[in-house]
């Protein structure tokens, strides 16, 4: 027993000091049955540079060499038009926890086609997420490093409403068109989403009424979507999209589940969505909670406000007086989770 105690010890100690001197590779591997690419983010021993995308410019080892990590897999589901540059902070941590991160496009609600945000872009994303563990199992690179049988999910705002599907949660476009009829002036903008926003002026019972007239003619179909897939073993749920859950679906998660919560946040009003979320489960973990923090608080870096449209840029900004310094302990947080809960 105590030669296998210190061989593991020993093992554990090697792949940390290996991955003390990774550096974070970066790669994009083809979407299956016609879904949007997968980036990836892994461990590599391949030198790193600033490599330009888009407003970004992230220093990573493009296409470098894979090495191993802690042979685990976390799946990254983005917000709604959102791009894996705003994640690479997270991916990072991961990185150096030595997990591989896979954040998949999902169609029609991402930075480059905002066509099908909201539930039909949710009806979706979990599907997309098994389908990124098939791209990485496929690729020859990653392959050998990786045991796909217990794979984590982390995603943020409608990636939330991603983890939350994967960890067993049920909900139907109806609970949506419900919350939003009930809820329309406290809650407008997770119904609307970046259209436009309430301002207390003269035209927003216009706005409202022009909401649920739209809302009741697209979103009426009851049934109840779920997606199981038995390889995910461990959730996150950064802000996420909660209103349109069965809430005895998420009293009992059929995985750990932990979320991570904003006190200030504009776009999704904790009261329906994160805050119901922990009060239907009693088991759910929540790993940190940012008072002061707005919907922005897995988004690391910002997007630049020239990027962004001008409701996007007031969903997002963070609240007066927020220090972003407490974000590189969250992102730690989440991958301390993740070490709990998916490695042996």
């Amino acid at each position: 027993m105590r030669r296998l105690f210190r061989a593991v010890l020993l093992g554990a100690l090697a792949l940390g000091a290996a991955l003390a001197q990774a550096t974070m590779g970066l790669t994009e591997l083809p979407g299956l049955k016609g879904d949007g690419p997968v980036t990836v983010f892994y461990p590599s021993d391949s030198p790193a540079a600033p490599v330009a995308r888009g407003p970004f410019s992230p220093s990573v080892a493009l296409n470098g060499r894979a090495i191993a990590g802690n042979r685990r897999l976390v799946v990254l589901s983005h917000g709604s038009g959102g791009a894996p540059w705003v994640h690479t902070d997270l991916a990072r941590a991961l990185v150096e926890a030595g997990f591989v991160v896979a954040l998949p496009e999902h169609r029609g609600d991402n930075h480059r086609d905002a066509s099908s945000p909201g539930p039909d872009s949710w009806k979706l994303r979990p599907a997309e997420a098994s389908r990124a563990i098939d791209a990485v199992g496929r690729d020859a690179r990653f392959a050998p490093l990786l045991d796909l049988a217990r794979v984590g999910v982390v995603g943020q705002s409608a990636g939330g409403h991603t983890a939350l599907s994967l960890a067993g949660g049920r909900w139907s476009p109806a609970r949506f068109l419900r919350h939003c009829e009930a809820h329309i002036a406290e809650d407008f903008n997770a119904c609307v989403g970046t259209f436009t926003l309430l301002n207390g002026g003269l035209f927003d019972g216009l706005k409202r009424s022009a909401a649920l007239g739209v809302l009741r003619q697209r979103f009426d179909d009851e049934t109840l979507f779920d997606h199981h897939d038995p390889r995910f073993a461990a959730a996150v749920a950064g802000v996420p999209a909660a209103a349109d859950f069965d809430p005895a679906s998420l009293a009992r998660p059929r995985i750990p589940l932990a979320l991570v919560t904003a006190g200030r946040d504009r776009w999704l009003t904790p009261r329906w969505h994160s805050d119901a979320v922990l009060t239907a489960c009693t088991s759910c973990e929540r790993i940190a909670h940012l008072p002061d923090g707005g919907h922005s608080i897995l988004l690391s870096p910002l997007p630049p406000p020239e990027v962004l449209g001008a409701v996007e840029r007031q969903l997002l900004a963070d609240p007066a007086g927020f220090d972003r310094g407490v974000l590189p302990d969250v992102d730690r947080k989440i991958a301390a989770f993740f070490r709990r809960h998916l490695l042996p």
